[in-house]
């Protein structure tokens, strides 16, 4: 039986859980940017890049607020399901980029 992944106090997941994720090809400065988002509509919370959304306290609102400033700054509309699926701000700075390429 395969061990759980060890969730810490942050929200983030041990080292060994992290290759279970596909890499973000996103670039290093747009990751800090979307961490830095979640952390101002997340209370100030420190939010990692693997960091899971729900982990961290996310809910419904949050997630919209987040999905309007995206779209605000980044001019990307994320779909909401894309959005939860995504789950991290390293995934979500992925679906920005993909966005900003059309794909």
């Amino acid at each position: 039986m395969a061990s759980l992944p060890q969730v810490h106090q942050r929200g983030g997941q041990d080292e060994a859980s992290e290759g279970q994720a596909a890499p973000s090809s996103a670039p290093v400065s747009l990751v800090q940017e979307i961490s830095a988002l979640w952390e101002e509509c997340l209370g100030g919370r420190e939010v990692g890049a693997e960091d899971d959304f729900f982990t961290l306290g996310g809910n419904s609102l949050v997630g919209i607020n987040i999905i309007e400033r995206v779209l605000q700054d980044y001019g990307v509309k994320l779909s909401v399901r894309d959005f939860y699926l995504a789950g991290t701000p390293a995934m979500v700075a992925e679906l920005i980029e993909q966005g900003r390429a059309g794909t």
